[in-house]
């Protein structure tokens, strides 16, 4: 019960400032004895109420994404967080497990030089070269559904898509980052709790909720009172930090 109560803790905090929060809790629940399928519901059931708990601390500080609207951002997020649940109740757990790592290392290197290379295209180009409010649903759709199966750093994911194709600040976009990587999980939520298991160990799933809720309104207050150039270094050492366990645990 201690180490889910503090995996939780842990995992709610790394969700408010940068992402990877999932790397935590799910090895912590695998550990403890659960499969990796209801692990993973699980984790993703317990995130939740953390990610609530962040988000209402970030709520005078979201933004849209672009000229993207935040309506349709959050019913793209809405469809492709079930789509993803369902594959993950349908499927097998590992079927991206060969792939998470490469994935991260790549939206580790856009979220690093995504803004530098994005004002490159605009110059090269000679327009800009930012996404279109369509491209952008499509892409946050297909994060979503990703972020609904299997979860992993899907946050970090989402920043680098918004750094690279607009050209936007990820210490600026990190509240609503908090907030669309809520939303996929409190779909995937709705799912887990009618379809999977994860409410047979209520014991341990309360036990990380708690945590999580602690971590994430704690850690949104950090993060809120680190200036722009130190929250984008946190996010960045985040997601090089996720990257390298990803690899090491593959």
């Amino acid at each position: 019960m201690l180490i889910v109560l503090l995996a939780g803790v842990v995992a709610g905090a790394l969700n408010s400032v940068g992402g990877g929060g999932t790397f935590v809790a799910l090895p912590a629940l695998v550990a403890v004895g659960l499969s990796p399928v209801t692990a993973n519901a699980a984790s993703t059931i317990a995130l939740v109420p953390g990610a609530v708990a962040s988000v209402w601390v970030y709520r005078r500080q979201l933004v849209p994404v672009g000229e993207t609207s935040t309506v349709a951002l959050t019913t793209a997020s809405v469809v492709g967080g079930g789509i993803g649940a369902g594959l993950l109740l349908a499927l097998p757990a590992d079927s991206f497990a060969a792939a998470v790592p490469w994935l991260l290392a790549f939206a580790t290197l856009l979220l690093a030089f995504g803004r530098r290379l994005s004002r490159a295209l605009t110059a090269a180009l000679g327009r800009s070269a930012a996404l279109g409010p369509r491209a952008v649903l499509v892409g946050q759709f297909l994060l979503a559904v990703y972020g609904g199966y299997f979860g992993g750093a899907v946050g970090i994911m989402m920043l680098a898509l918004w750094s690279v194709g607009l050209g936007l600040d990820p210490a600026v976009t990190n509240p609503m980052r908090v907030a669309q990587v809520g939303t996929v999980y409190l779909t995937a939520t709705v799912l887990f709790l009618a379809a999977s298991d994860a409410l047979r160990t209520p014991g341990l799933l309360g036990a990380m909720l708690a945590g999580a809720v602690v971590g994430g309104f704690g850690g949104a207050h950090v993060a809120r009172r680190l200036s722009a150039g130190s929250l984008r270094g946190v996010i960045l050492g985040t997601a090089v930090t996720m990257t390298a366990l990803y690899f090491l645990r593959g």
